[in-house]
Parts: structure tokens; C-alpha cells; sequence
């Protein structure tokens, strides 16, 4: 992006910044990822609306995948970045590599040192960026030597491709693994997990890392705070609305599932508790579900 001249300057609105980890990079509080939304369910202008409005309101770091859309989503921000003239180092821009674009070649998924090079080479090119401020690995690879995950993620960081390189959805057992590994090597370990995190889904981060967070002063940039949908109310009546990501997007596998569950016992336990949550907003904070279930989140220190 050499060379385009930003049209807007960046104003943090008042957002608030913090570490990521023990890393010195400092992110804000609440961020813009893209999974099963821009490149997949949104696209074109109404991708542009919905990054505009976050940046002119201080949200300035977006998180994306090869996986997302088979590299549509990395290819709709790249394209949206572009078009409004942001400034580079005004952004924080995270992507992950692990799922690939769709190929069924037997390197073209997973952590080895081939396909994270070759991946983020890709993710790159489609982002129309020289580099990513973070690079995650979006899955473990029980197939692949911690060792060679951990030279990779450096090599990339090294040569000026990532800045820093976390992982997501790992067991706190495979990150402490990764930083033994590091430290044996005298390599950068991984500053942060990016793990799901929501009412329904606490265990992760409130019980299995606790230990990685006091002794590594590892990170985190979570995801889905709004479980699909479920912690912002829409389907406390049961029904989908007709505008909904359930109705429009029902044939992706995965909207598929969370479709399906909606009637099943643990969809109407979702709900339930969905109801009992919007009577709080409502009655004692004076706010909407979405907003008190994304508040929770963001309350939470680690």
C-alpha cells in the first residue's frame, strides 16, 4: 500500500488500548473480525459501511482468515482497506492460517513450514499488504513438530511478514508447550490465544488458562461474544427473523448447525437464558442484550 494517500486520520474516540500479553503491541478493546461475515454473508458496500463505521468509531484492528471464505474474506478487506485510503499504521490487521483455501493437496492445510510460508504468502497477496501486525495459527497440528510450528512463526516474523504470531482454539497445555520450545530455541513464543469466549462458553478462558496467564502474561483477542446470534435476543421467541444470518446464510454448513440447534435442548436452554438477560438489560442497565453480553466480555481482564 506504498504510496496511497489515507483520506481519513485515525481517531480512537475515545476507545481504550491495552497490551496484547507481554507483547508491546496495544490493541483496543473491542475489534472487527470477519468469520462467516465479510467475504461470506456481506459483501460490497455493505462490507465498506460496516468497517467505516468501526474505524470512525475507534475500533481500528480487523481480524480475518484464509479460512474465512476460502480467502474471500481476507480478498473484501484487503479491497475495502484500499478503496477508503487507510493509513497502514493506522491499522492492527490479524489473519490465520491453518484451514486453507478449499485445495486438496497434502500441504495445503495444517502447520507445516510449507503451508504456513506458502499460506500467509497467499493471505498476503489477497490482503494486498506487505505484512500482518499478527499472524495466528488457527489450530493446533497434532501432525507437525512444535519445534518446526515455532522456527515457522519466527522465520515469518523474521523476514517481515507478521510482527507477532499467536495461536487459537489451543489447549494450555500446547501453548506452554510452545514457549519450552521457544525459550529451548531462543525464539519468540506466541503472545496470545484467540479462543472463543461468551456466557454459554466460559471454561477456556476462566479455568484452563489461568496458568499461561500468570505465567506466561499470555493474551488474548477472543471471538463469536454473541454465540451466532443467540446473545443478542433475536431468537428469544424461537423464530428466526426473516433478515437474520440464520435465514439468509442457511445453507452454509456451519449456519446449518446453529439452525438445527435452535430447537434442540441445548438451543432452547440458549435461549432461555437469552430471555432472562434481556430482562437485565432492559430493566437494570438500560441497555440491549448484544451490548451487556459484548460488556461481560470485555470486562474480563485477561
Amino acid at each position: 500500500m506504498a504510496g496511497t494517500q489515507p483520506s481519513y486520520e485515525y481517531d480512537p474516540k475515545g476507545m481504550e488500548f491495552k497490551r496484547l500479553g507481554r507483547a508491546g503491541l496495544r490493541v483496543p478493546r473491542l475489534s472487527l473480525g470477519f468469520w462467516l461475515t465479510v467475504g461470506g454473508t456481506v459483501k460490497g458496500d455493505l462490507s465498506k459501511d460496516i468497517i467505516k463505521t468501526a474505524f470512525e468509531n475507534g475500533i481500528n484492528m480487523f481480524d480475518t482468515a484464509e479460512g474465512y471464505g476460502d480467502g474471500q474474506s481476507e480478498r473484501e478487506l484487503g479491497r475495502v482497506i484500499r478503496e477508503l485510503g487507510y493509513r497502514r499504521t493506522d491499522l492492527i490487521i490479524s489473519t490465520k492460517i491453518f484451514y486453507g483455501i478449499g485445495r486438496k493437496g497434502p500441504n495445503d492445510k495444517g502447520l507445516s513450514r510449507k503451508h504456513l510460508i506458502e499460506g500467509l504468502h497467499e493471505s498476503l497477496e489477497r490482503l494486498q499488504m506487505d505484512y500482518v501486525d499478527i499472524v495466528f495459527a488457527h489450530r493446533p497440528d497434532e501432525n507437525v513438530p512444535m519445534a518446526e510450528v515455532v522456527r515457522t512463526f519466527n522465520f515469518l516474523i523474521d523476514t517481515g511478514k507478521a510482527f507477532y504470531w499467536g495461536t487459537s482454539e489451543w489447549s494450555a497445555v500446547q501453548i506452554e508447550e510452545a514457549h519450552h520450545v521457544a525459550k529451548e530455541l531462543h525464539l519468540i513464543p506466541p503472545v496470545a490465544d484467540q479462543c472463543c469466549y461468551h456466557g454459554y462458553r466460559r471454561n477456556k478462558m476462566e479455568k484452563e488458562y489461568q496458568h499461561v496467564f500468570s505465567r506466561y502474561g499470555y493474551g488474548t483477542t477472543t471471538f463469536s461474544p454473541l454465540d451466532c446470534g443467540y446473545l443478542t435476543g433475536k431468537y428469544n421467541n424461537f423464530t428466526i427473523p426473516p433478515d437474520s444470518r440464520l435465514a439468509t446464510a442457511a445453507k452454509d454448513d456451519f449456519i446449518g448447525t446453529v439452525v438445527k440447534q435452535l430447537q434442540s435442548p441445548v438451543g432452547k436452554a440458549k435461549v432461555s437464558i437469552a430471555q432472562k438477560l434481556e430482562v437485565i438489560a432492559k430493566e437494570e442497565v438500560g441497555c440491549t442484550t448484544a451490548q451487556l453480553a459484548i460488556a461481560w466480555v470485555a470486562r474480563n481482564p485477561n
